[in-house]
């Protein structure tokens, strides 16, 4: 699925991405809003992951989806 379906379709894809970032909170969720870098800035965060880690963790969910 490519970005811009997923920015669209954000409140259903909030779900999927709780699911498989479990330490994400709802409010973070929203503030992400479907952007692919600020999604990554988090995981990278709140994983204590290289950004790179963090880039190839969103990519390879946005292409499972």
């Amino acid at each position: 699925m490519n970005w811009d379906q997923i920015e669209g379709n954000w409140k259903e894809m909030k779900g999927k991405a709780r699911a498989s970032w479990g330490e994400l909170t709802d409010d973070e969720l929203t503030q992400i809003g479907g952007k692919k870098d600020q999604l990554v800035g988090k995981v990278q965060q709140k994983y204590g992951v290289a950004r790179e880690e963090a880039e190839r963790r969103v990519d390879d969910w946005a292409n499972d989806l």
